[in-house]
């Protein structure tokens, strides 16, 4: 089939790949010119495992190609999907003036049948207002329907997430658009969960806003544990038996962050409010995750009540292990905190520094280390937020021989707390007991 992709980002250069991969022709179209050119060579400029090889096996078949000129991916694809971003406007709504002009762009220029296909994250009655637009601007009068396509991937894991998906939703008002995008994922083994474009929508937000309820209950159910000495671990273990309840996302630590939990949390809280419904259990699934950065400081403090020129080490700035993604990355926050009060930090992660270097450029105060016994030299405290899997293999017996001081603030729960006492560490973990030496 002939597919266009508009929006090359993190969900759209996934889309594209894979589709490419199905068998498709697929288009990629994308404002950044300088994106654009990366791609046609090949080569990505974020980091997922096993892109850019899907990547270049594709152009090199004659399967994928990139342009920057919409009407040219408009006229390429009888299925053309919307992969631009919906930003968070400072009210907590999404930001879906992207979307909008790519539906005018489309009804300005579609000479044929086009199926447009929400792949964006949006609120639930998103399509019927691409609809109104593309009746508005529909030049040619040309028949063109919407439907809704959500993407449930995991960065990190996103081109295996999408070729061993647990459900395939699709929201559609035609048994034509239905059977097109059936086609579409044919060879993908998943359930196909059809419903209409209003239903398709609100899974999506459902979905996300769920699981950050999870995680963030978690949380909180750590505080508890920290303040009457329990193990979080092992609450969660026990809870996460129930098969009604089940083991994933029940890891507490420093909190959700990415460009999909906290955006969408707030727009579904937003979307509620809107239809006179009381959302407020997001608003504080949203509360207690930001409050994680200022419990994880507090810890820090106790080792160390002023921050004034200490020397702190960050392992991990990415969002999550196996992305180069910062975006509502926790460790950003820890940084700005650290910084306004006069830390000295020195910071290393395995994908991420070239993006966080955009944001903190290196400075007298901000060293970018080679590596995670580089960025320990002299410090006075290792602060653990991204559970890369070079840092569960550390030789801590190297680590106390350059550190200042032998302090490990673990805000993901990485390490065992005994082997940290045996070593000789002052440790502090995530909802449960402290590990004092002194």
């Amino acid at each position: 089939m002939r597919v266009s992709v508009i929006g090359v980002g993190y969900v759209g250069i996934i889309t594209a790949v894979s589709l490419a991969e199905l068998g498709h022709n697929v288009v990629g179209m994308d404002d950044n010119k300088e994106k654009v050119e990366y791609y046609k060579r090949g080569e990505s400029p974020i980091y997922e495992e096993g892109l850019e090889e899907a990547l270049k096996r594709n152009i090199n078949n004659g399967r994928l190609s990139f342009t920057s000129d919409i009407k040219e991916a408009i006229e390429h694809g009888e299925i053309i999907f919307i992969c631009v971003g919906t930003p968070s406007r400072p009210d907590g709504k999404a930001d879906l003036s992207y979307v909008e002009r790519v539906a005018r762009e489309i009804a300005k220029n579609a000479k044929d049948y086009k199926l447009i296909v929400e792949k964006s994250t949006v609120p639930v009655k998103t399509s019927q207002q691409i609809i109104k637009t593309i009746n508005l601007y529909n030049k040619h009068g040309v028949e063109l329907e919407v439907a809704s396509n959500p993407e449930f991937l995991r960065e990190g894991t996103a081109l295996y997430d999408f070729f061993n998906a647990d459900r395939i939703v699709i929201g559609v008002s035609s048994k034509k658009a239905e059977n097109m995008l059936k086609e579409l994922y044919k060879g993908i083994d998943a359930p196909f969960v059809v419903t209409d474009p209003n239903t398709a929508e609100i899974i999506k937000h459902a979905s996300n806003s769920f699981l950050a309820m999870k995680i963030s209950y978690i949380n909180m159910v750590a505080d508890l544990c920290e303040a009457t000495g329990a193990d979080v671990e092992k609450v969660a273990e026990g809870m996460g038996y129930d098969k009604r309840i089940g083991k994933d996302f029940l890891r507490a630590g420093i909190g959700y962050g990415g460009s999909c939990f906290p955006k969408d949390v707030r727009a579904f809280s937003q979307i509620g409010k809107e239809n006179g419904l009381d959302f407020s259990l997001l608003d504080n699934v949203d509360r207690i995750n930001r409050d994680r950065i200022e419990r994880f400081i507090t810890k820090l403090k106790k080792a160390h009540w002023v921050f004034k020129d200490k020397i702190f080490t960050l392992w991990g700035l990415a969002f999550k292990p196996g992305t180069d993604d910062i975006r509502e990355a926790p460790a950003l926050k820890v940084m700005e905190k650290l910084l306004e009060e006069g830390a000295i930090l020195r910071v290393y992660d395995p994908r991420a520094m070239d993006n966080v270097k955009k944001k903190f450029p290196p400075s007298e105060k901000l060293y970018y280390a080679k590596d995670p016994y580089d960025a320990a030299e002299g410090s006075e405290a290792i602060l653990l937020i991204t559970e890369w899997e070079e840092f569960k293999n550390i030789n801590f017996e190297k680590i106390k021989k350059i550190v200042m001081t032998n302090v490990i603030i673990d805000g993901r729960n990485l390490y065992d707390s005994e082997r940290m006492k045996a070593e000789g560490f002052i440790y502090y973990p995530v909802g449960k007991p402290e590990v004092d030496i002194r």
